[in-house]
């Protein structure tokens, strides 16, 4: 579906709520190096930064070199969380070796085994706030914060009742250790820039 300029300007004064589906049709159009997600029914456009696809760039190269190049890491791809209106496209995720996409062409949240999300100014607040909840009433087993602004990354483990049990903090230069998790590995992240 295309949108033109007029299709928004009816869109927004119609009030109605899309499906996410057709939301996602609808924001197609967007500026290209933008990433979009939609967060409780929020629409969030933020542009990357190369320190941003640097830090994204790491954690892949680290997955593959543990899983293999043929392991399932995804980046900025859509996946629904539960939560009304939850359409992520994380940074990077991993998908269980044997998932397969469900009818509509995407991968299941119950199939993703981790996650990292890269903090930007504008959206840090998602990734700490409704998407790490999301994640782990989904049951993430590893959820990753790098937030290149303080310098730290912050795993959560051990997903409970809709919240995380565990949580290891390290600033940056320091290895993460994630042996003790589905994991069972080791992330360097003496390479992540700061902003």
């Amino acid at each position: 579906m295309t949108v033109v300029a007029d299709d928004r300007i009816e869109l927004a004064m119609s009030n109605r709520e899309l499906p996410l589906d057709e939301l996602f049709d609808w924001l197609e159009t967007a500026p290209e190096g933008h990433r979009i997600e939609v967060v409780g029914g929020v629409v969030f456009m933020v542009p990357q930064r190369d320190s941003h696809w640097d830090i994204i760039r790491a954690v892949v190269r680290a997955l593959e070199d543990r899983f293999g190049r043929h392991a399932k890491v995804k980046s900025d791809v859509r996946i629904d969380f539960p939560g009304e209106r939850n359409a992520f496209c994380p940074d990077v995720a991993l998908i269980r070796d044997d998932a397969e996409k469900n009818d509509k062409g995407r991968w299941n949240y119950e199939d993703v085994q981790f996650v990292a999300e890269v903090i930007s100014k504008g959206t840090g607040m998602n990734d700490y706030g409704p998407k790490k909840t999301a994640y782990a009433v989904a049951g993430v087993p590893v959820y990753l914060i790098v937030d290149p602004y303080t310098g730290r990354c912050i795993a959560h483990t051990k997903p409970e009742d809709g919240e995380y049990t565990e949580e290891l903090r390290i600033p940056f230069g320091t290895e993460l250790d994630l042996t003790k998790t589905p994991l069972d590995m080791v992330l360097a992240t003496d390479d992540f820039p700061r902003d």
